[in-house]
Order: C-alpha cells, then structure tokens, then sequence
C-alpha cells in the first residue's frame, strides 16, 4: 500500500477515536443500562425556558444616506392649511399620533389625495382608486416617496368603522424605509 495512503488511512482512524472519546461518559465510567433506556412517562421533563423578552425595540430607518424618517402628527392646523377633497377618509395612527390621512371619493377612478407630515413639512401624496381604493390598505406616492399602508389583522370592535391592525412603510427614494405598526381607519 502506497505511504499516502496509509497516512490517510491512520488520519482517518484518529478522527474517529477522536470522534468516538467525545461522545463517551466524560467521567470514565460506561452508562448503565437503564440509563440509557428511555425515560419513564411518569419523570418530570425540563424544558428550556424561554428566552429573555427585552423592551420592544423602537423602529428606525434601514438603509439610505444614512438620515433619519422622523414622521411627525398631523395637526388640525396642518388639515386646515391643506384641506382635502373628498367624501370618506381613511387614516393610520400609530403611537405618535394620527401620521397619514387621505380622502377619496366612493366608485370614483380619481386618486385619493393625502398628507402625511415628515419632520416639519407637511407633503401630499397620492393613491389610485379613489376611498375604494384605500379600504383594504393602500399605497401611496408624492415627491420622493412611496407609502404603503398594509393590513396585518381583523377589525378591531365593531360599528360601521372599525379600526384595523397595520403598518406604515415609508420608502425614501435613497432607499431609506421606516416601518411603524399602527391602525388603519376607513369610513365617515
């Protein structure tokens, strides 16, 4: 037989001696043989607990140049000095407040207008199809920006407009996204 493999070959042996000591009974001795059975019904089991739940950490913004979305509330001086057209409304609230509120009009194929306040400037934006469009989320588009509003869960109560588990996405056109948790409200 060629040394090479010989050398393998006594390679491969240590590695499974190697292999073989790890697995056995660290201080020596062989496990019995009720040992190794498996365990009784009746014996108590331990379970791993769970791990450690810290505070909810705080949405930030992903990727971009680097700055900050800070989305601010809506006023009801930022609504009057930029009034919406249209019959019902939808809107997101989240934490900070109510952040994006859009109006559109029922069966119609023009865009429901919004605004949503970043910073301290409030900005308009856009969505197709009217309050219809906006009922089961939305998204939405204005000068660098896209806005998308999706549901994560069943209305919560009841009455003719119940609020909705959701999230905001906010995507920046550097590529920058915030995400917030929040509801989302459509009707009178």
């Amino acid at each position: 037989m060629p040394r090479s493999r010989n050398l393998s070959l006594l390679g491969a042996a240590a590695l499974a001696a190697l292999a073989l000591g790890a697995c056995s009974d660290p201080k020596g001795k062989d496990a019995s043989p009720q040992a190794a059975s498996a365990p009784s019904p009746h014996a108590p089991t331990t379970l791993t607990p769970p791990p450690e739940v810290g505070p909810p950490v705080e949405p930030h913004t992903v990727g971009g140049d680097g700055s900050e979305i800070r989305l601010s509330p809506l006023s009801e001086g930022d609504l009057k000095a930029q009034p919406l057209a249209g019959e019902l409304a939808c809107g997101f609230s989240a934490e900070q407040g109510s952040l994006l509120l859009a109006k559109g009009n029922v069966g119609s194929r023009e865009p429901a207008q919004g605004l949503v306040k970043v910073g301290d400037y409030v900005e308009r934006i856009g969505a197709p199809g009217g309050f219809d469009g906006m009922t089961g989320g939305a998204t939405f588009s204005g000068q660098g920006k896209i806005i998308r509003i999706a549901l994560t869960g069943p209305a919560i109560g009841g009455g003719e407009s119940p609020p909705r588990p959701a999230t905001l996405t906010y995507m920046r056109a550097d590529g920058a996204s915030l995400t917030l948790p929040g509801r989302w409200t459509c009707g009178p």
